[in-house]
């Protein structure tokens, strides 16, 4: 018995030491590590790419910088208070008031000015956990988030059945009719995905036939769905309607094509308790109330939704020695929603800039020009925080040398487009020209390109000015399906390497554009031709949407 306890122990020893060589169960035996499989993850063709060099950089404060950010980098440690002792950052929020103030300290520690500056106001939300159960037919727990400004329960459990708004209640007076019977119940407010499968497994294994089935059934039934909640005054307004028919609660569901992972998003319009729930368990519920075999849950939401309450701006500043009242921007939005912690959208885009300013505030602390964070609230409403800041500071509009925004996740810049302006391109392909060959050759500097007004992102506010806005694109690593808006947006999808990078990259081009010998020029390319021939006008500049009450979102 020893001998074969020790003989099993020495195979089971074994066994593990391979397991954790190969990364884990099933895995194959490791050997040299291939280069990424993404053509856009791969240095760029120099051919192509002039400003990078061949040789290492002459300037010595590009050197400073490139020493500073990626041998001396805090942006982890920044990082990981934010996401994970703070959290999501919803515009109203408790937890972004907690974030706003952690930043504003930080900048006033390392010297800069710092401030809050507020513009308007905004629903104000005490994040808190979601918890739901199936009590009947069976037991079992149920994955669920609740959605952002969603009233909570009060701390305690709230108990009901669960119904589908039925399928002939297609007319506003059909619904009228109807949803006296919702009373103390819970109402699905959308559609289920009739497979929780990804895509790709479907297009790898399914029958054309199976496919096609499934795509006809789905449209069909989102379709219907949505007719059902139309009914009911849309998505919106139907809230006030199930609040005023005493519903106890709505369950959602948007499903982001892969296992796991669902886009979790909110509107200040809520009314009554409303969580997201797991394509799985949504799906669930769908069929144990469609055929009648009576789901009841209990839900709680330890969340507080309150009035409107002041929201504004994280602004820093490190003020120009000879020309302050010009300008160069950092720009990244900090607000997001609630599903997981906000980390690629856009906490690594905020980051790049916060780790930008403590890098230039160490070596160069003496700027040419004024050098701007701003930290934009409320954009996922509209771009709100920066059309605020637009509005509110003309001079800075007047004075911009240039403005760097990163909006779409974790990974390293790869492209950088001039967008509208003629000479944008020369000055950013100048300006690479004297970093690192190890930083730039991953940058494709893109061609200009026609503006079609505010939107997407921070820096189209700026350009719809007409002041130079240049926006920073990264590589995907799935940032659609995984991680924008998701309950899986947390710390761990950061990738350090890309992070640093970014940060000093931006710290470079910042200190480029604020030592400039010339002032940026602020020629456009012409914007085309309207369909009756006539020239295309420039785009309306929309003005901030300052209240929750004015919101249409």
């Amino acid at each position: 018995m020893l001998r074969h306890s020790l003989l099993l122990g020495a195979l089971t020893a074994a066994y593990a030491t391979t397991a954790l060589a190969q990364g884990g169960r099933g895995g194959a035996p490791q050997g040299p590590t291939l280069p990424p499989t993404n053509p856009q993850a791969r240095p760029v063709d120099r051919a192509n790419a002039p400003y990078v060099r061949a040789t290492p950089p002459t300037n010595a404060m590009i050197q400073q910088i490139h020493e500073e950010g990626m041998q001396r980098s805090q942006v982890m440690k920044i990082a990981q208070v934010l996401l994970d002792s703070i959290g999501p950052r919803l515009t109203g929020s408790t937890d972004a008031d907690r974030a706003q103030a952690y930043m504003v300290s930080t900048f006033t520690k390392w010297g800069l000015e710092a401030r809050i500056e507020n513009y308007g106001t905004w629903n104000s939300w005490k994040n808190g956990a979601a918890f739901a159960e199936l009590r009947f037919p069976r037991v079992r727990g149920l994955e669920v988030t609740a959605m952002g400004w969603s009233p909570g329960t009060k701390g305690k459990w709230i108990e009901g059945d669960v119904i589908v708004i039925p399928e002939d209640v297609t007319t506003p007076e059909q619904f009228t009719a109807w949803v006296p019977s919702a009373r103390g119940k819970f109402v699905l407010l959308n559609a289920p995905q009739l497979s929780c499968r990804m895509p790709s497994q479907w297009a790898e294994f399914g029958t054309v036939e199976s496919r096609d089935r499934l795509r006809l059934e789905q449209n069909a039934l989102s379709a219907s769905y949505s007719q059902r909640v139309l009914a009911g005054g849309g998505p919106r307004a139907i809230q006030a309607r199930l609040k005023q028919a005493g519903v106890l609660g709505a369950l959602t569901t948007n499903f982001s094509q892969f296992p796991g992972i669902n886009k979790v998003f909110g509107s200040a319009s809520q009314e009554i308790p409303t969580v997201d729930v797991g394509c799985e368990d949504m799906g669930l519920l769908y069929r144990l109330a469609t055929n009648n075999q009576g789901p009841k849950i209990r839900l709680m939401i330890d969340a507080e939704k309150g009035p409107e309450r002041p929201v504004g701006n994280v602004i820093a500043e490190l003020k120009g020695t000879t020309l302050p009242n010009e300008y160069v921007v950092l720009s990244g939005h900090f607000d997001s929603f609630t599903g997981g912690s906000g980390a690629t959208d856009n906490a690594t885009g905020s980051l790049t800039m916060i780790e930008a300013m403590r890098i230039l505030k160490t070596v160069y602390p003496k700027p040419k020009r004024t050098i701007v964070i701003g930290l934009w609230n409320s954009e996922e409403q509209g771009l709100n925080g920066s059309k605020a800041y637009a509005e509110m500071h003309p001079e800075v509009l007047a004075g911009m040398q240039m403005l760097f925004n990163q909006d779409n996740g974790t990974g390293r810049i790869s492209s950088i487009s001039p967008g509208p302006f003629v000479h944008a391109g020369a000055f950013l392909s100048r300006y690479m020209s004297e970093m690192p060959a190890e930083i730039t050759q991953w940058v494709r500097l893109g061609g200009n390109t026609l503006f079609g007004g505010p939107g997407g992102t921070d820096h189209t506010t700026f350009v719809c000015h007409k002041a130079p806005g240049i926006g920073t694109g990264a590589l995907s690593w799935d940032y659609s399906n995984t991680t924008w808006h998701t309950n899986r947006d947390t710390y761990d999808k950061i990738v350090p390497e890309d992070l640093r990078n970014n940060a000093t990259l931006i710290a470079m081009l910042a200190y480029m554009a604020s030592e400039d010998s010339q002032t940026f020029p602020r020629d456009l390319i012409p914007q085309g031709t309207a369909q009756d021939g006539t020239p295309r006008p420039w785009p309306a500049c929309p003005g901030p949407t300052k209240s929750a009450a004015q919101s249409a979102r």
